[in-house]
Formats: structure tokens, C-alpha cells, sequence
């Protein structure tokens, strides 16, 4: 009992890991991409690693201590109102935290998108009128609409999932987004991100492959109440912690919708 006890009263500490870096905002082809969709300059990647071993019952501490760690607290960048990236800086009392579904180890995910007339045989999105948004289509009002016909031709479990809400967040958007014609670059945008992000392993008896990351969705708040990934509340406002459990590495996926943010590259 007095294991059992000590183990939940584990603390967990961080160092940041400045030299890994994320592959997808390397790439050229994909910058372009973030650029169009208007999250260039708003979406980053940071490393950190941590000392104790992870298991899925600590995530609520886990994150807890994440942003009362000062290496955090000092080195976590967020995206202020004016456009200037800038250590979190705050001092964190209590977290929100959603553990996220990440079993997915291809795309047969989309497969219902192109079964059920959202997007043509040839790759191209179905347009449709929609009263409030211009030059609507088809696939977006399947993401957002749920009263709309083709809500749900993607099941309520793999929505919630990490490869799903990846795809989502990108389709969607920042403020300025310009949308794709075709799919393809979103669902190759979200596989790359996915693969960058989530760690897997081979059985080396079945040979079959598994996921092994923790994906968490989390939202911080100080005395003054929501601070982090921004003190404005948005869909397209998020963080996710990707935690390698072997390697103790935790990787931060944060991007600000940023409602009246300069987009600065």
C-alpha cells in the first residue's frame, strides 16, 4: 500500500530538448501548405523529456506538473496577442486534461469520406451552399455541421480520434484560411504530422504494429483563469502532449487560431 501511495505522489520533472526538431514544419512542401491554411507561424513543435516512468493513471498529474515545472514554465512558447512568441511565463494552478483515442495505424479512417459523395472519384471536394460561409463544400459540413446528412459517415469513436481531430484542425484551419480543392494534400498533411508526433512498435512474434504514445488534449489556468494554449477559448486553439512512455520524451503540439494575430513567419 505505502508503493501504491508513493507512486501517485510521483513528480515529475522536465528538461527541454532544443535540438529535436519536428520534421513536418522542415519540410518545404508542407510550410507551403501551413502558409495557405494560415497556420504557418502559428503552430510549433517543442521536445522535452521527463525523469519518472509514465502510465496512463498519472496524466492528470503528469500535465499538472508539466506546467508548474520552471524548465516549462521558462521555455514553453505561446503566442501572445500581438503576434510575438513568448515563454508561457505563468504560474499554472489546475489543468484540463482529455486523454485522446490513438489506436489508427493507416488511413482507412477517411475511407467513408469517399464512399459517401463528399468527394468526387477524382480527389475533388463536393461544394454545397451553406447560408453563412462562401464557397462552402461538402467535406467541411461534414466536420462541423451535425445536423448535416454526411455527419455521421465517420463514426463517433474515430472522430475522437488523434489522426482524425489532426485532420480536422488542418482542413479547418487558421483565420485566413485558403481551402483545398482536392483532399489529398489534407490527408497527407495529417498523416505526415501523425507519424512525426506518434511512437509505434513492432511484435516481433505477429508482427503487427501499435501505438505506444499517451495523446492528451490540455488547457492550463492560473489565478485569473484560462492561460494557456490562450486565454480566448477557440476549437482551433489547441495543444495536444505526445508522450513517448520508453523514451520519456513528451512532444507539444500547439497551435493559436490567433483572432487578430499578424500571421508572422
Amino acid at each position: 500500500m505505502a508503493d501504491e501511495t508513493h507512486a501517485f505522489n510521483k513528480t515529475f520533472k522536465f528538461n527541454l530538448l532544443p535540438n529535436i526538431k519536428s520534421a513536418f514544419l522542415e519540410d518545404s512542401r508542407i510550410s507551403e501548405l501551413l502558409m495557405k491554411w494560415s497556420m504557418l507561424g502559428r503552430i510549433s513543435v517543442q521536445a522535452f523529456n521527463f525523469d519518472q516512468v509514465f502510465q496512463s493513471y498519472m496524466m492528470k498529474d503528469f500535465v499538472l506538473n508539466f506546467f508548474q515545472d520552471p524548465c516549462v514554465k521558462n521555455n514553453l512558447h505561446v503566442l501572445d496577442t500581438s503576434g510575438v512568441w513568448k515563454p508561457l511565463g505563468r504560474d499554472v494552478t489546475r489543468v484540463d486534461v482529455e486523454h485522446v483515442p490513438c489506436t489508427k495505424v493507416s488511413v482507412d479512417i477517411f475511407d467513408p469520406i469517399f464512399s459517401s459523395g463528399i468527394v468526387h472519384p477524382s480527389g475533388h471536394i463536393t461544394k454545397c451552399f451553406h447560408e453563412v460561409h462562401p464557397d462552402f463544400d461538402k467535406l467541411r459540413m461534414m466536420l462541423i455541421e451535425e445536423d448535416s446528412d454526411n455527419y455521421h459517415v465517420v463514426s463517433a469513436c474515430d472522430r475522437q480520434e488523434f489522426l482524425f481531430r489532426l485532420f480536422k484542425h488542418i482542413v479547418l484551419g487558421g483565420e485566413l484560411c485558403q481551402y483545398e480543392d482536392i483532399i489529398s494534400p489534407y490527408i497527407e498533411t495529417a498523416k505526415t504530422i501523425y507519424k512525426n508526433l506518434v511512437s509505434v512498435q513492432k511484435d516481433s512474434e505477429t508482427k503487427v504494429i501499435s501505438i505506444i504514445s499517451t495523446i492528451l488534449k490540455v488547457s492550463a489556468y492560473d489565478d485569473y483563469g484560462l492561460c494557456y494554449p490562450s486565454e480566448r477559448d477557440s476549437e482551433q486553439t489547441f495543444t495536444y502532449l505526445c508522450i513517448d512512455p520508453f523514451k520519456r520524451h513528451v512532444y507539444v503540439l500547439y497551435h493559436n487560431y490567433g483572432i487578430g494575430l499578424f500571421n508572422k513567419l
